[in-house]
């Protein structure tokens, strides 16, 4: 949505009563909000409700059937009775089924009052509204919708990004960012970012009711502890853990909690070792000396002078017993299972250097929130930010062999300690154990609460990615993102400028080729392409004659290719009559917007681990179209679009919309492959004329051992295929049904457990979120 403003003149204000009104004051026009779900009006009050279930949903049905696109400012005062915890959420009704991805999560829903701004991509036909979803009573005092202009939209959302700690934004970066964004791409773009940062706080993968998801599925009885703990102290190769938790003058209250979590384990092979820094509350020391002498597990020692936090876990390192060492800050806490889990894990895996876990956060309340299911490991989102440290257990040998921790590296010295113990290992050396076993303490100071709480912990990343590149003997540089903090996107200067391919299929539509070979032409900063168009039966005469233009003016070589569509045949005979050695598979409607789209794609593409290279596409309208491919997403589970229809500029899980990772596939829309690789499986499939061939490709890349790269930092306007049309109906329908058969029956194994992919989250949407139950049994496996 951009800040245009649709519709902007038609200004009103739209109210929602909980007595469903049939008129209001204030020229309001009342809305009927009706029970659909798991809801009951209670007796002898006219704002309050019960949620009898997981999944209360009121229908609110807009006047005259429509709503127009455009912003919009809610104000929602719904309280919580008992306790339950609201996480209210708004789908609208596009006349479409209603997805999950699609849902806006109402900023400070639980706040009186608090206004949330929402922005509809285009005209809707109702919404609806789920205040909740877990069983529970609420009032739901008032509900408006008013519509806004996007200077109002803006300072609503500016003024809720500044004002929140966990957003990582203080204002001065919020403004530096706002700047950026201006200079780059102009008021419209100022917009995007302002509102993908104000989306990003209010995720809805976020807002969804998680504490509804730990009660359901990481909740733990007593007996199911005592049994777990029973099942290990009946085998004889338990593996010996040592938990090293350097502290220095936390908050005795989370100090204690800390501790106690790993008391409570369901796993008694442990030690706990702590280097207390010097603290200078004297309660520490008792504190620690207390747990010492109640449990022989508990080894401390205390440091006569304050060495800060590499010295002190040091320190701690030289009590470690155990054959695996995991690590622990002093206000955190470990779930009941964690070491039982990674203690299976070990077993499972008797080779891992490192194990790491998924994580998420705890408030001063006690309230689990913001979880991180995390893909299996992959170098290149490693180099983004430090997915391995939570929970983080290695080797303790390896840790010896690579000296601990180094001094200078504060604030970041467990990223440096895991790149080290990473390069040491290798990506296969390395399991993830896929459970929320750790719960990063948000409180005042703590890098938990918003990256920005402490900045020279980024100053210490930057440096440690830079001595990590270093050691590799690898040409490159690491930026931080300005609007993320605490993320880095890396760039890698390839050992030599290749000669590149690209190669457009193409038939008829002249106004989108023009538009392709002229961007490409015109804004492309590398230096070495060819541009190869395989004409596949073009008739306009206003086509043919461009592509003569073309093939004399020497811009780029035609190819014609007189044979029925086929996806995979064409672009088989145009690899074999090019001599690039990198090959770009191009659509005819892409249109570049980063310049540099082609060296990014080609610095990963020359990188030997790597098979094949995407990029981020987005459609005319600011959405995303691809931003990689997840296996078993879409109706037919076999592969879909990440982050489909997001606004561009969306955060997505944890920053991943904007940061370079490995994935299982990537879309020949535009993909970049190194032809050695291309020829050594064989090209892309010709069973496969129209859909998944890319998939497959990619596939049988990554079974062949390489690596599937998606950037972001390459960017293109995609307008879909317009030159081929569509899939949903007729033989055009029962062809791709057709196959999605060819795929399962090819890939079955692979297509619902996706190693880029959490099993928590859900594949019923592209937008990484969690999901009622897991959808692959996988328990802990390395890259």
């Amino acid at each position: 949505m951009s800040f245009d403003g649709p519709n902007e003149r038609k200004r009103g204000k739209l109210s929602v009563s909980p007595m469903n009104e049939k008129s209001s004051s204030h020229g309001e026009i009342a809305l009927k909000l009706v029970p659909v779900n798991d809801l009951v009006a209670s007796p002898g009050s006219a704002t309050r409700w019960a949620s009898t279930g997981n999944d209360p949903q009121f229908r609110i049905e807009v006047p005259g059937g429509r709503m127009p696109g455009g912003w919009y400012e809610i104000t929602c005062d719904i309280k919580s009775v008992d306790g339950a915890g609201l996480h209210a959420l708004l789908y609208p009704d596009f006349e479409t089924p209603i997805q999950e991805a699609d849902a806006i999560p109402l900023f400070g829903a639980a706040t009186h009052g608090e206004r949330s701004i929402i922005a509809l991509r285009s005209d809707i036909v109702g919404l609806r509204f789920d205040p909740m979803a877990i069983p529970g009573e609420f009032d739901l005092e008032r509900f408006t919708i008013r519509k806004v202009g996007r200077l109002a939209a803006a300072r609503t959302m500016l003024s809720s990004i500044a004002g929140r700690p966990r957003t990582g934004m203080s204002r001065k970066r919020l403004m530096r960012a706002c700047v950026a964004e201006l200079l780059r791409g102009g008021p419209r773009a100022v917009g995007r970012k302002i509102y993908s940062i104000y989306i990003g706080i209010v995720d809805a993968s976020l807002a969804r009711s998680y504490q509804n998801w730990v009660l359901v599925n990481d909740t733990w009885t007593a007996s199911q502890l005592a049994a777990i703990r029973q099942s290990f102290e009946d085998r004889g190769d338990a593996p010996s853990l040592s938990i090293v938790m350097p502290v220095y003058n936390p908050p005795e209250k989370w100090l204690r909690r800390c501790i106690d979590s790993v008391i409570e384990q369901s796993y008694s092979n442990w030690t706990l070792c702590i280097a207390d820094d010097c603290s200078p509350n004297p309660r520490i020391r008792s504190v620690l000396s207390e747990y010492a002498a109640r449990d022989a597990r508990i080894k401390v020692v205390f440091r006569e002078k304050n060495g800060h936090i590499s010295r002190s876990s040091n320190s701690a390192l030289e009590l470690v017993t155990g054959d695996y060492v995991a690590l622990l800050d002093h206000d955190d806490e470990l779930s009941p299972v964690a070491l039982s889990t990674m203690a299976q894990a070990i077993l499972d895996n008797p080779g891992a250097g490192v194990l790491f876990s998924d994580e998420d956060k705890i408030g001063e309340d006690g309230i689990r929130f913001d979880p991180y299911f995390k893909p299996d490991f992959n170098i290149d989102l490693f180099r983004g930010h430090n997915m391995v440290s939570h929970f983080g257990v290695y080797s303790a040998a390896l840790l010896r062999d690579v000296g601990g921790f180094r001094e200078g590296y504060e604030g970041s010295q467990d990223y440096d300690l895991a790149l080290r113990c990473v390069e040491r290992v290798g990506s296969a050396g390395v399991v993830h154990v896929p459970h929320v076993l750790y719960h990063w303490r948000t409180i005042a100071g703590s890098t938990a609460a918003g990256p920005q709480e402490k900045s020279y912990a980024s100053v210490a990343a930057q440096k440690s990615l830079s001595a990590h590149f270093e050691r590799l003997g690898i040409k490159g540089r690491f930026d931080e993102l300005t609007s993320f903090p605490g993320n880095f996107a890396h760039s890698i200067d390839p050992e030599k400028e290749p000669l590149v391919s690209i190669v457009i299929p193409t038939r008829d539509h002249v106004d989108l080729l023009r538009q392709c070979v002229q961007s490409i032409l015109a804004k492309t900063t590398y230096g070495r392409f060819e541009i190869v168009i395989v004409d596949n039966g073009s008739v306009e005469g206003e086509t043919l004659r461009y592509l003569q233009e073309l093939d004399e003016a020497g811009s780029a070589r035609v190819l014609r290719y007189d044979a029925p569509f086929n996806f995979s045949a064409i672009n088989n005979f145009a690899v074999a009559q090019t001599s690039g050695d990198v090959i770009v598979f191009a659509n005819n409607d892409l249109e570049v917007i980063t310049p540099a789209w082609l060296d990014e794609l080609v610095s990963h593409a020359m990188r030997r681990e790597v098979g094949a290279v995407g990029c981020m596409l987005y459609y005319p309208n600011d959405t995303v179209q691809h931003a990689g491919i997840i296996l078993g997403l879409g109706e037919a589970r076999v592969a879909g679009h990440a982050y489909h229809l997001q606004q561009r500029g969306y955060p997505g899980q944890m920053c991943r919309m904007h940061l370079t990772q490995q994935l299982s596939a990537v879309t020949a829309a535009c993909m970049a492959v190194r032809r050695e690789v291309f020829d050594e499986v064989g090209g892309f499939d010709e069973a496969l004329g129209v859909a998944f061939n890319d998939v497959d490709l990619c596939l049988r890349i990554r079974a062949a051992g390489y690596a599937i790269v998606w950037t972001p930092r390459a960017e293109m306007y995609h307008h879909e295929s317009a030159s081929r049309g569509h899939d949903d109906a007729g033989p055009r329908k029962n062809r791709f049904l057709g196959e999605a058969r060819f795929m399962k029956d090819r890939w079955s194994t692979s297509l619902l457990d996706d190693p880029y992919f959490n099993p928590n989250l859900s594949l019923d949407d592209a937008c990484f979120l969690f999901g009622p139950k897991r959808h692959s049994s996988r328990v802990a496996r390395s890259a």
